[in-house]
């Protein structure tokens, strides 16, 4: 584990200050503590910031959504719940609309849940069609084997996720530089409209602005 900074609404303010349209939040001890994590009082913080926070990690009751939603968080993301019970799904998104999304993190092109830690059967252009079907307008897709590894996107398996479903999709790890953010924008599918970016930020590989610039 690398701490690069121990206030995390002092990181959102800086993030806001540079022009970023949406702040990204994962709540890594969420995805094995659940409600129980001490992330969850950071929420409340964040959202003063003044821009819309999409939060994840852990999220396994609607009574979690509830309160998330009631404190201000724009967006919540689902990740385990989604690849369990696409019954309860379906009631999620029907209460709470676009507020949901789902995270499809996958590892050579299977799904992976609970923290990373369990591998599904499922593939990942499978559940894309059907939380698509379920009636989500939002995939975050992550490839674990890019995540922190500054290496770029995997442009192919992030299109095909996002045609599986015909569904909007950000992008998610290995971005590592501007020229990797080019790329993406060239070659992303039209249902690929947005990018998440966390290390190359906090080690210094370039600016917010310049990545806003980058992919304009």
């Amino acid at each position: 584990m690398r701490v690069y900074d121990s206030q995390p609404l002092d990181v959102a303010k800086t993030f806001a200050d540079s022009g970023a349209g949406l702040i990204h939040v994962v709540d890594l001890d969420g995805a094995f503590a659940g409600h129980g994590s001490p992330n969850r009082s950071i929420v409340s913080e964040l959202v003063r910031v003044g821009i819309p926070i999409q939060f994840g990690g852990g999220i396994r009751e609607i009574d979690d959504i509830e309160e998330l939603v009631s404190n201000g968080v724009a967006r919540v993301v689902l990740g385990t719940l989604a690849t369990e019970s696409i019954d309860t799904l379906k009631t999620i998104v029907e209460r709470f609309g676009e507020a949901i999304a789902v995270a499809i993190d996958a590892r050579d092109g299977r799904v992976m849940s609970r923290g990373w830690e369990q591998t599904t059967e499922l593939r990942a252009t499978e559940l894309s069609s059907v939380v698509a079907t379920a009636g989500v307008k939002r995939i975050i897709y992550t490839d674990i084997g890019r995540d922190g590894m500054l290496s770029g996107v995997n442009i192919e398996q992030t299109n095909a996720v996002a045609r599986a479903g015909s569904i909007s999709v950000t992008a998610s790890g290995g971005v590592g530089s501007l020229d990797d953010l080019g790329t993406l924008r060239d070659e992303a599918d039209g249902w690929v409209d947005s990018v998440i970016i966390g290390k190359a930020l906090y080690e210094g590989r370039f600016s917010l602005k310049d990545a806003i610039e980058a992919t304009s």
